[in-house]
């Protein structure tokens, strides 16, 4: 017990919280938006449930690859085809591209949906699709695959187990207390839930980036990572990701105030007339 009260482990703590705050965004994103597919009732303890089981589940995740990194970090395929595609698949590759190609066919599908629809105010029917268990199933897969990158990431702070375990039961509560604030948001504004699922977009994006480099990473040889067409996948990094967000939120804002004042102006010269 001793051996964990320290300076060093405290302030890897603090770091590990904040790595997981700053990663976890596209996670809480995520649970907020898929919820909605649930019906109405039962939304908001998908949402709990949802996260509580993942919490745990990513608990036992990084118990696991704590004991198994070196196993699931070799590469079991190398792609030899030059000019064409070379470099490794290990584990996390396939999880880091099934996730990308998953969020992105999530968000596309989504946005598919809202265009399709007469008016966004009404969709409630069509949007509580799914089942109470379906979307926490798939709450806790998603959330699985964005802790990978997390659970990565914190490995490399520290492989003190109960420092890390600590540090995802708190992003956890925080997801729990800030769920429900960013669904009603959404809700309110149906303008950033698009925004969100552009996000998402982006999210996908990233992960797929992920991929390249994952084998090479871990096993500490870039020649492993992947290239296609002689041209290196370079993961997207993370002050790009959200300065790509905060543009996409200041050009929403503009617009949405630039379109309040055309409808003024379009109403004023109404009455005039």
């Amino acid at each position: 017990m001793a051996d964990l009260l320290t300076l060093e482990n405290a302030i890897n703590l603090v770091m590990l919280c904040f790595l997981q705050a700053v990663l976890g965004f596209d996670n809480l994103l995520y649970i907020s938006i898929e919820s909605q597919r649930a019906p109405v009732a039962q939304q908001k303890s998908v949402r709990t449930w949802g996260i509580i089981i993942a919490v745990a589940l990513r608990v036992v995740l990084l118990f696991v690859m704590i004991q198994l990194i070196a196993s699931l970090s070799a590469p079991f395929y190398i792609f030899d085809w030059p000019g064409v595609i070379e470099g490794g698949v290990n584990f996390a590759t396939i999880v880091f591209i099934f996730g990308g190609v998953f969020i992105m066919y999530t968000a596309v599908k989504e946005i598919g949906h809202m265009l399709s629809m007469d008016k966004l105010d009404h969709d409630v029917d069509g949007k509580s699709s799914k089942s109470a268990l379906h979307v926490i199933i798939l709450i806790v897969i998603m959330n699985l695959i964005f802790s990978f990158d997390s659970v990565l990431s914190a490995l490399a702070i520290t492989d003190v187990f109960p420092v890390l375990a600590i540090a995802i039961i708190l992003s956890g509560l925080a997801m729990l207390l800030l769920a429900d604030g960013v669904t009603r948001f959404l809700e309110k504004n149906r303008m950033y839930e698009v925004l969100g699922l552009f996000i998402l977009l982006i999210v996908g994006v990233v992960l797929l980036g992920e991929a390249g480099p994952a084998a090479g990473h871990a096993m500490e040889n870039d020649a492993l990572n992947i290239r296609v067409f002689d041209t290196e996948i370079i993961p997207m990094s993370k002050s790009t990701f959200y300065f790509s967000v905060i543009v996409l939120f200041a050009v929403e804002i503009l617009q949405s105030g630039y379109s309040r004042k055309l409808n003024a102006e379009r109403k004023a010269l109404q009455k005039h007339s």
